[in-house]
């Protein structure tokens, strides 16, 4: 925009950055953030020393900054700043191309001090050239966090926010100020169709009130069924069909038109179940955190209980209520390893949501959700699959089992040695229990579907083969399973199979048949590239199995191997998540 001005324990372990204290000051998660500048541009925008404002976020409290950047124009689209140097150039086109590694350089250097997020607003120049254009800077902004879709220029160039003169030519040459509106509602219209898909949020909704008189639809009178109104609905019900996000847009308020959008947009928007993203839209230094009161207290107004932020394209849920933080940041745990497990253009779907527990006090905030009843746990589903996560150690109440029990050094292979052997004896594996220790060993439990002298033979190979490796392999063993290892979150079930495992940065989560062998191929392909497991949980519902596993090695690789496990895998999913320090 052209510039005219759960307990308080388990969250600082968790999230330590999030919880810095607030003190004095709001905070909102913003995702239409900070502008970063256009450098030595002949044309001045945003902000440029970057790392004098993220010490000014840390040194006011703040546990996040986020950055925004403008998609470079094709030079058609011109503010009069612009056109009056006389030369014709790419507005913030260099900057641009650095951004993602400006944005890496931010991070490296204020790593464990402040959450660093940085988005894209994508500028809307038509369909055509405009929307190819628009697609290679997404590429040119890998990483991103999020992409706000915003429209800034009428399809013949003239800008919606540069000056009342602009403004009012393009109202007469419209005939009038609802003919104004209802092209500016269609362009909007076909922004949203054709970009929704790479976009998460649409960007100041009804930004020409900058400029121009409202329509009628947003006057006190209401101008009843008019032309502008219904291309106003039309255009909102797109948004909320797409699950798209609407930017709550604090720079009219520095401007004196008031929040982007308009109270009855906001209104009508939570109606239509329209998720809110908020933002400063900041472009100087001085407005940092400015008027966040004022955005937390609009969004209230409309009914909102709770807002949205980004992280790597997935939405976070942020609450409105003071005491439930710490239950948001379990849920939100819970919406991104979800939210790992779906392709991504499903990933602003509005997923379906339980509480149980403590946190049945959500169920106040999402009051579509459904209750778990006691179990302290949240289950977080899109369609067919589901995952259920908790801040506290299960409880076993299971009687003994017979298990094959191995204590083994904690290297990358060492379990797929064991597993190899016991297919090559038609052995199927039913269910795993892996824990890495300590003192560098690790601990498995296996139920098997075999004969227990396959069984016994396997292990005898074993234990005379890579002695070097297991220190003791039993081949059956009657006991209560060990707890988990103590952590600070837990994933307990995936789509329902009760799987517990400690939740770490780095996972997978796989759907596969349950037959001899399947799990053998993850965990070879995992040790071919040197992926360690440092978890594992094998569980099975008919013929499905399910595996959780946390892993230590590259991602890339990983990635990789995942797409090579053959069609056994129904479901191999990496899970990254960053928003777990």
């Amino acid at each position: 925009m052209e510039d005219r001005e759960n307990t308080q324990g388990f969250q600082a372990k968790v999230f330590p950055l999030y919880l810095r204290p607030m003190q004095k000051h709001p905070f909102i998660w913003e995702t239409h953030g900070i502008h970063v500048g256009t450098g030595d541009d002949h044309v001045a925008h945003g902000i440029d020393d970057l790392d004098r404002i993220v010490e000014q976020a840390v040194g006011i409290g703040f546990p996040s900054v986020t950055f925004i950047i403008h998609s470079p124009r094709l030079t058609r689209f011109r503010y009069a700043s612009e056109r009056a140097t006389d030369v014709k150039f790419i507005r913030g086109d260099a900057s641009y191309f650095a951004y993602a590694d400006t944005m890496a350089g931010l991070r490296k250097r204020h790593v464990g001090r402040i959450d660093i997020r940085f988005g894209v607003e994508l500028e809307w120049l038509g369909t055509g050239l405009g929307m190819q254009w628009s697609r290679a800077k997404l590429f040119q902004a890998h990483g991103a966090d999020f992409v706000v879709s915003s429209l800034h220029f009428s399809p013949d160039g003239v800008p919606y926010d540069g000056s009342s003169e602009d403004t009012a030519g393009l109202i007469r040459r419209r005939g009038g100020v609802e003919q104004f509106w209802a092209a500016y509602f269609d362009e909007m219209i076909e922004m949203v169709d054709a970009s929704w898909q790479f976009t998460s949020v649409v960007g100041h909704l009804d930004l020409p009130k900058l400029y121009a008189p409202l329509p009628s639809c947003l006057t006190p009178d209401n101008g009843g069924d008019t032309e502008t109104e219904r291309r106003l609905s039309t255009l909102l019900e797109m948004i909320a069909e797409r699950n798209l996000v609407l930017d709550v847009n604090l720079s009219g308020l520095r401007k004196g038109v008031g929040i982007y959008p308009h109270p009855e947009i906001l209104s009508r928007a939570y109606t239509l179940g329209i998720s809110v993203a908020i933002g400063t839209d900041t472009h100087d230094p001085a407005d940092l955190g400015r008027d966040y009161a004022a955005g937390l207290e609009a969004v209230r107004a409309a009914g909102y209980r709770y807002y949205v932020s980004f992280s790597r394209g997935i939405p976070e849920k942020r609450s409105l209520s003071h005491g439930l933080e710490g239950q948001f940041a379990v849920l939100n745990l819970g919406m991104e390893i979800l939210n790992n497990r779906i392709p991504r253009e499903r990933r602003l779907e509005i997923p379906r949501l339980s509480f149980g527990g403590d946190f049945g006090a959500l169920a106040k905030v999402f009051p579509e959700s459904s209750s778990l009843g006691s179990f302290h746990a949240i289950r977080v589903r899109n369609e067919e699959r589901s995952v259920t996560i908790s801040d506290r150690l299960p409880d076993y109440s299971g009687g003994e089992t017979s298990y094959l029990f191995s204590h083994h050094r904690d290297l990358p292979g060492t379990l797929a040695i064991l597993l190899n052997t016991l297919a090559s004896e038609e052995i199927n594996i039913e269910t795993v229990w892996l824990n890495s220790l300590e003192d560098g060993t690790a601990t498995a439990y296996l139920t098997l579907d075999g004969r227990i002298e396959s069984v016994r033979e396997a292990v005898e190979f074993v234990m005379g083969t890579a002695s070097d490796r297991f220190l003791r392999i039993d081949p059956a063993v009657k006991v209560h399973l060990p707890p988990v290892k103590r952590a600070l979150s837990y994933l307990l079930e995936v789509d329902g199979v009760w799987l517990p495992i400690p939740v770490s940065r780095h996972m997978i989560i796989t759907v596969h048949a349950n037959r001899p062998g399947v799990l053998l191929v993850l965990l070879s392909a995992l040790a071919s590239r040197g992926i360690n497991v440092v978890d594992l949980q094998l569980g099975a519902r008919g013929e499905k199995g399910f595996a959780a596993l946390g892993v230590e090695g590259d991602e890339r690789d990983v990635a990789d191997l995942l797409t090579r496990l053959g069609p056994s895998y129904l479901e191999a999913s990496q899970i990254v998540l960053g928003g777990l320090k």
